[in-house]
């Protein structure tokens, strides 16, 4: 199949939001089938007919909680594309995987195409499955995959950020609640680790996904010189992320290597035009973030809460 379907008007001028009230169903069975559509040549007056278009295709847009990476928002539940440098590669990862809920919607509208690459790069996570060395889906499937955060100063984004709120007993109380286990160490650092599943079942069409950000976590996934950087500051349990089995066992390098590759395989790229708007099913499609020349502007969205 065709990864992202690519849905275009009939005629010119049409306005999305149009477009998205009179082909609401339509549009989101496109989703579930193909996993993403791409709308290219609409018309949109800004942040806000994005945001519109949003509510009219999977309802009111989700605030970004317990986030992983840094983000603005712009308006409303529109928000920034993750602020990290221009010069790195985000990896493939399924949105909020690591959560006890997730958004089943993705939402990406190009304000501003970058010079040079910077496409959200998208992959199949049904062919991912596919891919998968049975030995090591077994493996996922068994043991499950854990993910340790370290919330110390100085250093990523500080637990305040992540838990909105400045009291222990309240992050301490979100995460009892979420299926996290907290524990507070010396110097106001807070280390958390949390087991998810690595395979879910699509609650809509009854398909096994892989579904998870082992990969784009586990140290193996940074590029050669951060890692000797960061594990020059600091020891194996004390990095601000990392992935593990479920079980607390270390996945492998070799093992990593293999995943990102099955990644690779099942994905697929397109250069971002002034205008285009994505839609996916954030269960059956992972996204990524090519390294890119600037300026780059790109809002997203997510809708539809799904509880694991």
């Amino acid at each position: 199949m065709t990864l992202p379907y690519l849905i275009k008007p009939n005629r010119m001028p049409s306005l999305l939001v149009d477009h998205a009230r009179g082909h609401r169903e339509e549009t989101r069975k496109l989703v579930r089938t193909y996993g993403a559509v791409l709308f290219r040549g609409f018309e949109l007056q800004g942040v806000e007919d994005f945001e519109e278009t949003v509510r009219l295709l999977a309802g009111p847009p989700l605030s970004y909680h317990e986030k992983s990476s840094p983000r603005s928002r712009i308006q409303g539940g529109v928000y920034t594309s993750t602020e990290h440098p221009s010069r790195e590669e985000i990896f493939f990862h399924n949105e909020n995987s690591y959560q006890a809920s997730w958004p089943m919607t993705l939402f990406f509208y190009c304000v501003q195409p970058p010079r040079d690459r910077g496409a959200t790069p998208l992959a199949d996570c049904r062919e991912i499955l596919r891919l998968l060395d049975s030995g090591v889906l077994t493996e996922f499937t068994r043991r499950r995959w854990m993910l340790v955060r370290n919330f110390g100063p100085g250093f990523g984004l500080p637990w305040q950020d992540v838990f909105e709120t400045t009291s222990r007993d309240e992050a301490t109380a979100y995460c009892a609640a979420n299926g996290i286990e907290a524990e507070w160490l010396g110097g106001g650092t807070l280390r958390t680790r949390v087991v998810r599943d690595a395979v879910r079942t699509h609650p809509d069409t009854g398909e096994s996904v892989w579904f998870n950000h082992a990969a784009m976590f586990h140290l193996s996934t940074l590029s050669p010189d951060v890692r000797v950087g960061l594990e020059a500051l600091f020891a194996s349990e004390e990095l601000p992320n990392n992935t593990y089995f479920g079980d607390g066992g270390p996945i492998p390098d070799e093992v990593m290597a293999h995943v990102r590759d099955c990644y690779r395989q099942a994905s697929t790229r397109f250069d971002y035009r002034e205008g285009d708007v994505v839609m996916l099913d954030n269960m059956l499609t992972a996204h990524a973030r090519e390294p890119f020349t600037p300026p780059r502007k790109v809002a997203v969205a997510m809708a539809e809460s799904v509880a694991g």
